[in-house]
C-alpha cells in the first residue's frame, strides 16, 4: 500500500467511533486527475483510500481522522457521516465519462482492506454502503454495476 498524503481532513469529533465505510467511485476521466484533486487543498476533498483498477491502494487520510468524502449526509439517524466512517474511492469514470464494470483485481483489494477495517473498528452489519445511500438526493455512485454480492463475505467475516 502506497501513502499519498492529502491536506483535506481534520480531526473526528470527540468520542465518535467509526463504525461505517462509504464507497465512492471518483467520477473523473483518470485515475491522476482524481488522485490530485483529492490532494489540492482548494478541491476541499478526499478519502482514506483510493483504490486502481489493477488493485492498487494508495491511502491519503490516516483513519484516524475525519476525511472529507461523503459531503452532506445522512445514515442510521445520524447527519454528517465524515465524523463516523472511512470513505474508499474506486477508480471508475463514473456516469459522466464512462461508467464501466469494476475489475476483480479492484475488487478484491477492496475485500482484503475491507477485512483489514473490520479487524481495526467496529463495523456494524450493513453499514458498509455506497455514497449514494447516504446522499440519494446528490449522488449515485458507486453505481449499478458495483457487485455488492462480492461483499457478502465481508458481512459474514
Amino acid at each position: 500500500m502506497r501513502k499519498v498524503p492529502s491536506p483535506n481532513f481534520n480531526d473526528r469529533p470527540d468520542g465518535v467511533e467509526v463504525d461505517t465505510v462509504v464507497i465512492h467511485y471518483t467520477g473523473m476521466k483518470t485515475a491522476e486527475e482524481a488522485l490530485a484533486c483529492m490532494c489540492d487543498p482548494e478541491a476541499e476533498v478526499s478519502a482514506h483510500y483510493m483504490i486502481y483498477e489493477d488493485g492498487d491502494v494508495v491511502q491519503l487520510v490516516a483513519e484516524d481522522k475525519r476525511a472529507w468524502h461523503a459531503g452532506v449526509s445522512f445514515w442510521d439517524g445520524r447527519e454528517n457521516v465524515n465524523d463516523f466512517s472511512i470513505g474508499i474511492e474506486l477508480v471508475n469514470k463514473g456516469h459522466e465519462f464512462g461508467y464501466h464494470e469494476f475489475p476483480n483485481e479492484q475488487m478484491e483489494a477492496l475485500i482484503e482492506l475491507l477485512r483489514g477495517i473490520k479487524s481495526r473498528h467496529r463495523i456494524k452489519k450493513g453499514n458498509i454502503i455506497g455514497h449514494s445511500d447516504v446522499a440519494p438526493e446528490r449522488k449515485q455512485d458507486p453505481g449499478e454495476l458495483f457487485d455488492w454480492g462480492m461483499l457478502e463475505v465481508i458481512e459474514r467475516d
